[in-house]
C-alpha cells in the first residue's frame, strides 16, 4: 500500500511525540511490536494520567467530603476541581449537572431507573435507535417491562445512517424519552443528534445521549446541543477505567428520584425517613473512585492542551486512507458508510468468521476488536455474525494502517 505519508504526517501535528507520551505502545506482542486499533473498546492512557493518579495515592489519599483533617479536605479539593475541569469540558454550566458514575453503562442505567420508574406509565413508549450498544437498550427493556411500557427503534439505512424521517413522523403523545447513540461504536456513524434533539424538544421530548464514543473524537458542549442527560466513559478518552460522567440538567436532575442510597446522598437519615442530599451528591452514594476522577481530569486537561480540530482531521485522514487501502483488497465488505464517521472501520472478509480473521491479525501485533461490538440487533439487521473492527486514535500512524492491511491480506490467504 502507498499513501501520501510524508506531506500529511508533518501538516498536521507529530504523531511521534504524542505516542511518546503511551508508554504501552512500546511493547510487542507475538514476537511483533504491538499495533493497537481498538480505541473503540478501551484508549490506552497517557503518562500525565497515570502520573496524576499516583501522586493522588501517594500524597493525598483520604476520603471526601467527610473529614476535617488536612489529607481530607486535600482529596476533597482535588476531588471537586477534578469535577470543575470535567464540567468544563464537555460546556455544562454548572457541576451541579456533573454526577460521577463507574461509566456510561451506569450512567444509563441511572437514567433509566429513575425517569422510568417515576415517569412512565402503561401504554408509554421510549424510542431508541437500531444502532444502540446493548447498555442502551437492555436498562430500557427491564425498565419498560417493570412499567408495562413500549420501546420503539429508529430504522437504521444500509449505509449505516438513521432513518431521521421516520423519527419526525413517529414521535408521539405517548413518546416519553428519545436516547440514541452520538456515535456508533460499530460503524462510526455520528448521528445527526442535534436534529434529533430539536425534534424532541418540539414535542417537549428529553434526551439522552449514549456519547462513550463521540467524547473521545470531537469537541461535545452540552449547553450548545440542549441535550437533557449525556453518558461518557472515562476509559475510552485517555482516562482510567471504571470512571464516567452522567450530566443531567439540574432541572431534570433536581425532579427524579435518587437511585441508590447510602453515604454521601443524604441529609439527614432516621427511622422515620431520610432527606437527601444536594445535587450532584444526591446521585453519589458511597465512597467515590477519587483517583479516577481525578485522572479523568488529567485526561480532560491531555485532550485540551491539544489542538481538537487538527486531531479530528488527523484522525479522519487515517480512517480514509484504510478504508481506501482495505477495499482494494479481493474479498473485504465494509461495513457502514455513513457519510459522517469518527475513525472507526469495520469489515467482513467473504466466507470467513471475524474471530478467525481476528486471531490471524492478533498472530501479528494487530489488535483489532471482533464480534457483534454488544451491538446484536443491529448485526441481525446486517444479518452477519459480527464484524472486524479497526479503530483509531490519535497515536496510531499511517506505518499501522499499512500494517493492518498487510496482516489482512496474510488472514485472506490462510482463510479465504
Amino acid at each position: 500500500m502507498t499513501t501520501s505519508a510524508q506531506g500529511t504526517r508533518s501538516r498536521l501535528f507529530d504523531v511521534m511525540e504524542i505516542r511518546k507520551d503511551f508508554p504501552i505502545l512500546n511493547r510487542s506482542v507475538n514476537g511483533h511490536p504491538l499495533v493497537y486499533l481498538d480505541n473503540a473498546a478501551s484508549s490506552q492512557k497517557p503518562e500525565q494520567v497515570l502520573k496524576a493518579m499516583d501522586h493522588y495515592y501517594r500524597n493525598s489519599h483520604a476520603n471526601v467530603h467527610r473529614g476535617v483533617h488536612h489529607l481530607s479536605q486535600e482529596a476533597t479539593d482535588l476531588f471537586e476541581t477534578a469535577r470543575k475541569t470535567i464540567a468544563s469540558f464537555i460546556g455544562a454550566p454548572t457541576t451541579r449537572e456533573v454526577i460521577f458514575t463507574k461509566g456510561t453503562t451506569e450512567a444509563i442505567n441511572l437514567v433509566a431507573y429513575t425517569f422510568g420508574l417515576s415517569q412512565l406509565k402503561p401504554g408509554d413508549e421510549i424510542i431508541l435507535s437500531a444502532m444502540e450498544h446493548h447498555s442502551n437498550i437492555v436498562p430500557w427493556q427491564i425498565v419498560c417491562e417493570m412499567k408495562g411500557a413500549s420501546i420503539r427503534y429508529i430504522p437504521v439505512f444500509e449505509n449505516g445512517e438513521l432513518d431521521v424521517e421516520w423519527l419526525e413522523r413517529s414521535v408521539s403523545d405517548k413518546t416519553r424519552l428519545i436516547a440514541v447513540a452520538h456515535v456508533s461504536n460499530s460503524l462510526g456513524t455520528i448521528n445527526p443528534v442535534e436534529q434529533i434533539i430539536s425534534i424532541a424538544h418540539n414535542r417537549g421530548i428529553p434526551v439522552l445521549l449514549d456519547g462513550a464514543q463521540a467524547v473521545p473524537h470531537m469537541t461535545v458542549d452540552v449547553s450548545t446541543l440542549d441535550v437533557d442527560f449525556y453518558a461518557f466513559s472515562s476509559h475510552k478518552m485517555y482516562g482510567p477505567t471504571g470512571i464516567g460522567i452522567l450530566y443531567g440538567k439540574e432541572s431534570w436532575l433536581n425532579a427524579l428520584p435518587p437511585w441508590q442510597g447510602g453515604g454521601e446522598m443524604i441529609e439527614e437519615v432516621s427511622w422515620s425517613g431520610t432527606t437527601y442530599n444536594k445535587l450532584p451528591f444526591k446521585y453519589e452514594a458511597g465512597t467515590p473512585d477519587m483517583a479516577g476522577a481525578i485522572g479523568l481530569a488529567a485526561a480532560c486537561d491531555y485532550i485540551s492542551n491539544l489542538d481538537r480540530n487538527e486531531l479530528l482531521d488527523y484522525e479522519k485522514m487515517l480512517l480514509k486512507t484504510c478504508t481506501n487501502a482495505m477495499e482494494d483488497l479481493n474479498g473485504i465488505t465494509t461495513i457502514g458508510t455513513a457519510t459522517h464517521k469518527a475513525s472507526v472501520y469495520s469489515f467482513n472478509v467473504k466466507g470467513v468468521h471475524p474471530f478467525d480473521v481476528g486471531t490471524i491479525l492478533d498472530q501479528q501485533g494487530v489488535a483489532v476488536r471482533t464480534g457483534h461490538h454488544c451491538c446484536q440487533p443491529l448485526m441481525a439487521h446486517y444479518n452477519i455474525p459480527g464484524t472486524v473492527r479497526a479503530s483509531f486514535s490519535i497515536y496510531n500512524t499511517l506505518e499501522e494502517i499499512e500494517r493492518l492491511v498487510e496482516a489482512t491480506q496474510k488472514a485472506i490467504k490462510i482463510l479465504a
